[in-house]
């Protein structure tokens, strides 16, 4: 049976939809994060050497480690050609692209924001005005035409179709699905019907609604 290595208000949330959307047997061990550093706690570098979520077992074998290789895995396992495309058509190929640009694009500015907001609440008081000062101006000026860039991009393509690989929900619905969320949590500026659409579909989800109960809260950072 599958172990879920459930890190609270992380990208292991997708771990648990995907296995409710495929009805895959699993169990979950929990981990929280340090209330003041939002930190995921030491006893995940015990599963894995980074200590990081999602992280997933399979009846005792090794770790498998990294959002895209996990939804894979179980994909490739248990998915019996569900949530992915047949190969060799232009929707397999959207459906890899997508896999790959949720972690490998679309995050790192999202990561950005969070961290350089972040920065002044750590600082002394007496220089907190000017960091918070220095740091919108990143933001600002760097971060947020970058965040409305890839927003604009989202809500193009799904402007092609209802879901991110076609006209069929697939795993790369799932893998987009945080990356949206973070990007709806933090404001990226301006109305995208597309967008608000496409996170509609996915809360409506029977089995989005499941992972959620048994997953727990979950409300992205800001």
């Amino acid at each position: 049976m599958i172990t879920v290595h459930h890190l609270n208000n992380s990208r292991s949330q997708r771990i648990l939809w995907l296995l409710e959307e495929l009805s895959v047997p699993y169990e979950i061990k929990f981990y929280q994060r340090d209330p003041k550093t939002m930190l995921a706690p030491k006893e995940l570098r015990a599963v894995h050497p980074l200590g990081k979520s999602p992280v997933i077992t399979d009846d005792g074998g090794p770790a498998i480690a990294e959002s895209g290789a996990i939804v894979e895995y179980i994909v490739e396992r248990f998915g019996q050609g569900r949530l992915i495309p047949p190969a060799g058509t232009p929707e397999r190929e959207r459906y890899r692209m997508w896999m790959h640009y949720a972690e490998g694009s679309a995050m790192p500015p999202l990561l950005m924001k969070l961290v350089l907001s972040r920065i002044p609440r750590a600082a002394p008081a007496l220089i907190r005005p000017l960091l918070n000062a220095t740091m919108a101006r990143a933001i600002s000026g760097f971060i947020e035409p970058q965040l409305k860039n890839h927003a604009n991009y989202w809500e193009g393509e799904l402007g092609k179709s209802e879901w991110f690989a076609g006209n069929d929900f697939t795993a790369a619905d799932i893998q987009m699905s945080f990356p949206l969320e973070a990007a709806a949590a933090r404001g990226t500026g301006g109305a995208r019907p597309k967008i608000d659409a496409f996170l509609k579909r996915i809360h409506a989800r029977p089995a989005y609604q499941t992972a959620i109960e048994k997953g727990g809260p979950y409300e992205l950072m800001r």
